[in-house]
C-alpha cells in the first residue's frame, strides 16, 4: 500500500513539472478583431461569396462604414459583431465613424 502511495505521490509531482504548450486560437479566417482601437487584421483578402465578420472586443462600441456607402454597420458593443458579404471583385475602405483615426480594407480577388 504503501508503495502504491509514493509511486501516485511521484506522478503527481512529475506531472506537475512537465510542461505544457500554451497555444491562443486564431480568430477565423473571414474574422477581422476590433481592438485596442485597431482593425485587425486592417487588410483581409477574401473571395467573392465570403462573409467578412468584424467582432468588437474593445471596451467601447465601433462602428463600420465603407468609404463607398456600400454597408453600415449599427454601433457595435463588446463581444458584438457585424457581418457583410462581398460578392464583386474590388477594395473596399471602411472606418469606424466614432473614432475615424481606424481605417481598414477588404480586398476581394
Amino acid at each position: 500500500m504503501r508503495g502504491h502511495i509514493l509511486a501516485t505521490r511521484a506522478a503527481l509531482l512529475f506531472a506537475t513539472l512537465v510542461p505544457v504548450a500554451v497555444t491562443s486560437a486564431a480568430p477565423p479566417a473571414n474574422q477581422i478583431t476590433i481592438k485596442n482601437f485597431m482593425f485587425t487584421p486592417a487588410s483581409l483578402t477574401v473571395k467573392p461569396g465570403t462573409t467578412v465578420t468584424w467582432v468588437n472586443e474593445d471596451e467601447e462600441p465601433h462602428t463600420v462604414l465603407s468609404s463607398s456607402g456600400l454597408f453600415r454597420s449599427h454601433a457595435i458593443d463588446t463581444k458584438e459583431s457585424f457581418s457583410y458579404t462581398f460578392d464583386k471583385p474590388g477594395e473596399y475602405h471602411f472606418i469606424c465613424t466614432i473614432h475615424p483615426q481606424m481605417m481598414g480594407k477588404v480586398i476581394v480577388q
